[in-house]
Order: C-alpha cells, then sequence, then structure tokens
C-alpha cells in the first residue's frame, strides 16, 4: 500500500481554495459570532463556559481512543488549575492531570513556539506510566519502532485490517523537524483555520510516538485554532464534535492518507465539523445562561456546600435519577443528613419529589 509520505512530492500538501471559499468564510464568521458573544458574558459566566468546554475537551479527546475519564476529577482538575471557584472539587488521578495539562498548555500557552521538547513534555503527562506498560512504549521521546512498524490496525486477532502504516521510525526526526519549522513559520501565507487542519493531517500521518498521536494531533490542532483566534479562552471543543462524528473523522483521514496531497475533500469535512462544534458551543452557552439564572433565582436563599455541589450536578445534566442513597453517596455524608438537605430544598420549592416508597426521586423544580 502506498502512502503520501512516499509521494515524491511530499509534504506539498494542496487544496483548491475557490471550492473551499464559501465554508470557510461562514466557519470564520461563526467562529467570530461566538466569540463575541462569550467575551460579552461577565468573568463567572465566561469562566463557567470555559470551564464547561475544556472538561468536554478533556474527556471527548480521550474517548475517541476508547480512553473514559472520570469527568468531575477532569472538572476538578481544570477549575484548580485555572483558579476557578467551582463546588465539589475532588482529588483528580495522574492520568486526568496529564491530559488536563497538556490541553491548557497547547491553548493556555499557545504564543509560545511549538518544539520536540514541548510535544515531549505533553507525551510525558499523558504516559506518567509508559516505561510500565507490557509492551513498555518509549516515554518523552520519539518512537523507535521496537516492536515492529507503527500500525493503525482493527478486527479480531487474525483478522486485523491495516487502516494505515506510519513511515518508519528512521524518518521521524527529520521529519518533525520540517513540520515543526513549517508550523512556526511566520511567513506562511494560509489562513489559521486552514492551518489547523494541514497540521493535524501532517501530525497524525507522521506518527511520531508509540501511542497517543491521535490526542496530541488534536491539541496541536487546538494550539493552532487558539491562534487564530488570538485568545487563550477556549469557548467550544472540537474533539466533542470529532467524537459524534468519530466514524467520519477516521474514515476521511484514512481516505487522506492513501490518497494524493490534494486534501480539499478532507479539509471541507474538517470545517463542516468545526462548523458544528461552535454550534455545540452555542447550545452550550444557552446551558450556561440558564445555569446563571437559576442561581440568580435563589440568590439569598441559604445553601450548604453539599446542596450547591448537588444542584449543580443536576443543572449539568445527572445521569440517572437522585435519590437520597445517591445523594448521601457522592455529598460523602449520613444518609439522615442527605434527607434533611433533600426535604430543606422540596420544603423552598428547588427540588420536587417525584413517584412516592421506595422508588422516590427528586429532580429540579420548573
Amino acid at each position: 500500500m502506498a502512502y503520501i509520505y512516499d509521494r515524491p512530492d511530499w509534504p506539498a500538501f494542496r487544496w483548491d481554495e475557490g471550492a473551499l471559499a464559501v465554508q470557510l468564510a461562514a466557519v470564520r464568521h461563526h467562529q467570530g459570532r461566538l466569540l463575541g458573544r462569550m467575551e460579552a458574558l461577565g468573568f463567572p459566566l465566561r469562566d463557567e463556559a470555559m470551564l464547561q468546554t475544556l472538561t468536554q475537551d478533556a474527556l471527548k479527546t480521550s474517548e475517541i481512543e476508547g480512553e473514559v475519564l472520570d469527568g468531575a476529577q477532569v472538572r476538578s482538575s481544570l477549575a484548580r488549575r485555572l483558579g476557578i471557584d467551582a463546588a465539589g472539587l475532588v482529588p483528580a488521578d495522574r492520568h486526568v492531570e496529564g491530559v488536563v495539562s497538556m490541553l491548557l498548555d497547547a491553548t493556555g500557552a499557545n504564543d509560545r513556539p511549538l518544539t520536540a521538547e514541548r510535544l515531549f513534555g505533553w507525551h510525558a503527562s499523558l504516559f506518567p506510566d509508559g516505561a510500565d506498560r507490557r509492551p513498555p512504549i518509549v516515554v518523552g521521546g520519539w518512537r523507535t519502532d521496537a516492536h515492529g512498524p507503527m500500525q493503525v490496525v482493527s478486527g479480531a486477532l487474525g483478522r486485523e485490517r491495516i487502516h494505515f502504516q506510519a513511515p518508519p521510525a528512521s524518518r521521524v526526526p527529520s521529519e518533525m523537524d520540517r513540520f515543526l519549522r513549517w508550523f512556526e513559520d511566520p511567513t506562511l501565507r494560509i489562513d489559521p483555520v486552514l492551518k489547523a487542519v494541514v497540521a493535524h493531517i501532517w501530525f497524525v500521518t507522521i506518527h511520531p510516538f508509540d501511542d497517543g498521536n491521535g490526542r496530541i494531533g488534536r491539541a496541536v490542532a487546538d494550539m493552532a485554532f487558539a491562534r487564530s483566534e488570538e485568545t487563550s479562552r477556549r469557548f467550544y471543543s472540537f474533539s466533542a464534535r470529532l467524537r459524534v462524528e468519530r466514524n467520519a473523522y477516521y474514515a476521511t483521514l484514512e481516505a487522506a492518507q492513501k490518497g494524493d496531497l490534494d486534501i480539499t475533500p478532507r479539509l471541507a469535512w474538517f470545517l463542516s465539523a468545526l462548523d458544528g462544534a461552535l454550534s455545540d458551543a452555542e447550545a452550550a452557552l444557552e446551558h450556561v445562561l440558564r445555569k446563571a439564572g437559576f442561581w440568580l433565582d435563589i440568590a439569598g436563599q441559604p445553601i450548604n456546600a453539599r446542596q450547591r455541589m448537588m444542584l449543580n450536578r443536576l443543572l449539568d445534566g445527572f445521569v440517572g435519577h437522585l435519590t437520597t442513597s445517591k445523594w448521601a453517596q457522592i455529598a460523602k455524608c449520613s444518609q439522615d443528613t442527605a434527607l434533611r438537605d433533600v426535604d430543606d430544598l422540596v420544603g423552598r420549592g428547588v427540588l420536587v419529589r417525584v413517584s412516592g416508597g421506595r422508588s422516590t426521586h427528586y429532580r429540579l423544580a420548573p
């Protein structure tokens, strides 16, 4: 199978600017409109929107690779690092901290140059126990192909399908040097949004690490998106949209890697996905505003820390029915304390009791 990295004109990616012009202009307008709405919010709402976005980004970029992180841990880690006052903070394990560290460095410090050392740091954050894995992986360094060629494979053992085989490890240092020089070249005449997409395709085609290439490649794209907006604040999650369209995301990437260097279809698909991410962010903004309205409505009422934490969980979309037993477990209190907390909120019309007997549960009042 021939891949684009073996073509004589590699890596001279090309695309039809005319075919993308209308779509790109619409996305850039959508991008500017969302950022304008977000910047118009007060600081507390802006912080909440950013916290929600980054939480989704960390969760979904990991889910794309089949890794499920704890949402409460991700949110707590982000809140602590951003200095945001958030109720119900919980300790986060080192894998969560690693993903959060990478995302915040990529977007929050997007004005700093992207270097091999910086990428090594991201990789080391993602795999704090990489040397203990079986087989072990190179952590904080380019892959060596010590266990065979780097391949993207699916299917059961004995019936595997090879979707992609990366260039030999011996090529990685020079390929990454060329990529990083291009990424930081101030003379390039390319729209920053398109640059983000090209960077992603180029990076994951080199596949420079033993593991984590997808997550790091998306972080590189997020860095380029942040540069395109000239802000360190993130109000939309590209990874969350890619998680929704995961199959198409991989299919179009595979087609680009097995085609020629005209990546117009891949760019068009990415622009469509980015527009979807921006629309998702507008819906999330409405949620943030509704949540702010809820707290404004009950401002002045006595709410203890347990109640605030559990109400925020309900506002953020509690999975399943909330019972006093779940309240006690999550809030780490006794069943009697949980019942008093709940009865207090029911008595004030903040919560409503649903059903009865052993199936009694509670939800937010309309």
